[in-house]
């Protein structure tokens, strides 16, 4: 992963979110399945991250993949960056924050049409924020 537009220092990280957003994004944790509120979430808006607040995917990729974590088909345009996990004996693709470095998820090759994939987001490193009705 490549240079960063928000950089903090650890101290600095640990002041600006809470225990189990740190948890997650910074130390690689996953919260637990079904926890999440922004699983179950269906307004139209844009989920940003919860470390830097870029936007990161659209509702409109949002889909139900019964697994207890928010997922998606696809992230928007260089909003997120990819890394080879090889933790618990297995090998996975991690998925951080382009902006920050945050880690939000992991990245499975079993989602729906059109791309396949189903990016498994912790809704912990996630805000959401619905789009406005006119």
């Amino acid at each position: 992963m490549g240079e960063k537009d928000v950089t903090k220092s650890e101290e600095e990280w640990r002041l600006t979110l809470t225990p189990e957003q740190y948890q997650v994004l910074r130390e690689h944790g996953t919260e637990p399945r079904g926890t999440s509120p922004l699983g179950r979430e269906k307004r139209d808006g844009m989920f940003r991250c919860a470390g830097c607040g870029q936007p990161l995917f659209s509702s409109e990729t949002k889909f139900e993949s019964g697994t207890g974590w928010p997922s998606f088909w696809a992230p928007l345009e260089h909003a997120v960056e990819t890394k080879t996990d090889r933790s618990f004996g297995m090998t996975r693709t991690e998925i951080h924050c382009s902006r920050c470095g945050g880690h939000l998820g992991h990245l499975f090759p079993d989602g729906p049409p059109p791309t396949g994939h189903r990016y498994c987001m912790n809704g912990v490193a996630l805000d959401f924020d619905p789009k406005e009705k006119a």
